[in-house]
C-alpha cells in the first residue's frame, strides 16, 4: 500500500530531545543539574489566579471558542494598556497557549505550497515548524530586501523582544516591515510574549499594535501574547492574539470547526491574571534579580553577552567556540544550556541561558562556572 508520508517527517528532531545527552551529563554532576535551557516558570501560580480557576472548576458545558465576554473585555483592556493600542476596532481571541497558535497560524490563514513565509534569521523554532506543517516555503532573513521580488509572501514573522537573543526592534524598523507587508498583501504576525520584560532604558519594546508601528490601523497585523511567563501559567496553556478584526474573525471560524478551545476554568483564570498587574510586577522583579546574578556570573567566567536587553534569556558566546562545545563545557559543570544552533545557523556559536531557575539554583551558578 502506498501510504502518504507521516506529517512528522516534515519536521526536525524535537528541539529539546537534542539536548538529551547534555542533560544526562549535567544530571551526573554531584550536586545535580541546574536546567537553564528552557524558559519554564518555577515560581508559584499567583493566588488570585488559582482562586479564579477553582471557582470556575464546575464547568460541565462546552466553553466558547471566542472566549467569554468577560475574557474578551479583559484581553482588550490589557492590550490597550500593555500594547499601546489606542484605536478601537481590533479583534481579540484566546488561544491554547501561544505555541499552538504560532505552529498553526500559516495553516489557519490558508497558507500552503508555493506560498512564502518570512522568519527571523535566528528565531524560535516553532515559526519554522509552522511553515513545514503548512507545506509552504520559508525564507529566513532579518532584511526584507533579501526576500527579492517574489509576489508569494503571505506571512512575515517578527519577534521583539526576541527569543533567543533578547534583541529589541525599534518602532521605525517594525513600521517598515508593516508597510512592506501591506504593499504586498501579506500579514505581519508579531510574537510579543516577552514585551513586558524589558531591562534596558535604551531599548524599550514596542508592540505592532502601537500607532507608531501600525499607523492607527490594524489592517494585516496580529500580535501574539502569552501568560506563561508574565503570570507563571505555562501549565495552564493561556495565550491570546489581537489585531486585524477580519483576520481574527477568520481564525475564530476555523478554530470553531477544529475545536481549538481554551477550557472554561482557564478562561476564568486568564481574566484574573489580565486584570491584576501586582503579581506580574512582583514576578518581573524576581526575574530582574536572577538576570543580574546570572549576567555577573557568566561575564565573570569569560562569556560575552550579546543583545539580551529584554526577555527571559541571556544570549552568550564563549570565545567564538562552537555552540555544542559550550553546551558540553557547561554540562560538565551541571548546567544545561540551549545550543544556539537550535534557533538557526546564525546561532551556531552561541548558547541561550534562561533565568527561570530558582533563586537557590541561580546563586549556585557562579560557583560552578568557577570550577
Amino acid at each position: 500500500m502506498n501510504r502518504p508520508a507521516p506529517v512528522s517527517s516534515r519536521l526536525p528532531e524535537f528541539t529539546w530531545d537534542t539536548l538529551d545527552a547534555a542533560a544526562a551529563l549535567a544530571a551526573a554532576y554531584p550536586d545535580g543539574m541546574i536546567n537553564l535551557s528552557m524558559g519554564t516558570p518555577v515560581d508559584p501560580v499567583p493566588e488570585v489566579v488559582r482562586r479564579a480557576l477553582a471557582d470556575a472548576s464546575d464547568a460541565p458545558g462546552y466553553p466558547l471558542t471566542a472566549g467569554t465576554p468577560a475574557l474578551r473585555e479583559a484581553i482588550a483592556t490589557w492590550v490597550r494598556r500593555t500594547c499601546g493600542a489606542t484605536a478601537d476596532g481590533f479583534g481579540v481571541l484566546p488561544t491554547i497557549g501561544s505555541k499552538e497558535l504560532v505552529a498553526w497560524l500559516p495553516t489557519l490563514l490558508g497558507i500552503g505550497p508555493g506560498d512564502v513565509v518570512v522568519v527571523p534569521s535566528v528565531c524560535y523554532p516553532t515559526y519554522s515548524d509552522g511553515v513545514r506543517l503548512a507545506g509552504a516555503t520559508e525564507v529566513r532573513t532579518d532584511s526584507l530586501t533579501a526576500v527579492g521580488p517574489t509576489p508569494r509572501v503571505r506571512l512575515v514573522w517578527v519577534n521583539s523582544p526576541a527569543n533567543p537573543t533578547g534583541r529589541v526592534l525599534p518602532a521605525a524598523h517594525l513600521r517598515k516591515v508593516v508597510d512592506w507587508a501591506r504593499e504586498r498583501g501579506a500579514v505581519v504576525a508579531s510574537d510579543e510574549c516577552y514585551l513586558p520584560l524589558d531591562w534596558s532604558a535604551d531599548a524599550e519594546p514596542v508592540s505592532v499594535l502601537s500607532p507608531e508601528v501600525c499607523g492607527g490601523s490594524y489592517e494585516g497585523v496580529l500580535a501574539v501574547h502569552s501568560l506563561s511567563k508574565r503570570s507563571n501559567l505555562a501549565g495552564y496553556r493561556a495565550g491570546l492574539v489581537a489585531g486585524d478584526p477580519t483576520l481574527v474573525a477568520e481564525l475564530l471560524k476555523v478554530r470553531k470547526h477544529a475545536g481549538m478551545i481554551v477550557p472554561a476554568p482557564v478562561q476564568a483564570a486568564m481574566v484574573a491574571a489580565l486584570t491584576d498587574d501586582r503579581h506580574a510586577d512582583e514576578q518581573r522583579e524576581r526575574y530582574r534579580a536572577r538576570r543580574e546574578a546570572l549576567l555577573a556570573a557568566f561575564t565573570g567566567a569569560g562569556f560575552t553577552v550579546e543583545h539580551s536587553e529584554a526577555g527571559l534569556y541571556l544570549w552568550l558566546s564563549r570565545g567564538g567556540e562552537e555552540c555544542w562545545q559550550t553546551v558540553d563545557w557547561l554540562a560538565r559543570r551541571g548546567i544545561l544550556a540551549a545550543a544556539g544552533a537550535l534557533y538557526g545557523p546564525g546561532g551556531s556559536h552561541h548558547v541561550r541561558i534562561a533565568f527561570t531557575a530558582s533563586d537557590e539554583q541561580v546563586a549556585a551558578v557562579a560557583g560552578r562556572l568557577a570550577r
